[in-house]
């Protein structure tokens, strides 16, 4: 398991988002040399984690818990396939591209050291907007990329460090509970009885998808359909 590649996005005017700013970060490009990725602070006021990658808008990205973003070659090569076109590192806006992971297998809560000192957690995976679409000029690609169920992660920074592409990599825990990206997708994108489910990762997952869980959970009963009984087990 190894990083290809380290992806950085600059401000760029656009017509496609409703962005304050009137521009997207989106369209990243793989660095050369060493970057730094640490803990940005809190969302709304901060923005990514790694150095260098602007976020243009702070309502929606950015912050301590979407601190990263990573997506699998793998998956880009799909996409490669499916669409008929070439997409490079970075074409999905991601920070990190990846070889050899199961990004959308990976638990949330499940640690990846990257390089010697980088450690990162998993916290969700990525909800498609229209300023993704926009980007990557495809007609219906919410709802294509949603069907595919490759969201690729977000990640928060446990430990910072320099990385750069080449970099190994290692799931260094992997939480005992059943959450895994693909599935917390699902849950808040097309299966919502899914959600109170989630509960089961514990404070890894992204603050707000837990609050979505429970409120849900709370309307709709837990896991097994009953109200009252969602139980959260396992942790980070």
């Amino acid at each position: 398991m190894k990083l290809l590649s380290v992806n950085l996005g600059r401000f760029k005017a656009v017509e496609y988002t409703d962005a304050p700013s009137g521009g997207t970060g989106i369209d990243k490009q793989p660095a050369d040399g060493a970057v730094r990725v640490a803990a940005p602070g809190a969302k709304g006021t901060a923005g990514s984690g790694v150095a260098g990658d602007e976020v243009c808008d702070r309502r929606h990205h950015g912050g301590d818990d979407q601190a990263v973003y990573t997506y699998a070659r793998e998956d880009l090569d799909e996409w490669e396939r499916l669409l008929g076109r070439p997409l490079a590192n970075g074409s999905f806006g991601e920070n990190l591209t990846t070889s050899g992971l199961d990004v959308n297998g990976a638990k949330i809560g499940e640690r990846w050291r990257v390089g010697p000192d980088l450690l990162l957690e998993v916290t969700s995976g990525r909800i498609p907007c229209q300023t993704f679409q926009g980007h990557l000029g495809e007609t219906k690609w919410v709802k294509r990329f949603t069907r595919q169920g490759t969201p690729g992660a977000y990640l928060r920074v446990i430990e910072p460090g320099e990385i750069r592409g080449g970099d190994t990599i290692e799931v260094v825990h992997r939480p005992a509970h059943d959450i895994t990206v693909a599935l917390q997708f699902r849950a808040v994108m097309t299966e919502k009885h899914l959600l109170p489910s989630l509960l089961a990762a514990g404070d890894a997952l992204h603050p707000e998808l837990i609050e979505t869980a429970r409120k849900y959970a709370e309307k709709h009963g837990g896991p097994d359909g009953h109200p009252g009984n969602t139980v959260v087990t396992g942790s980070h």
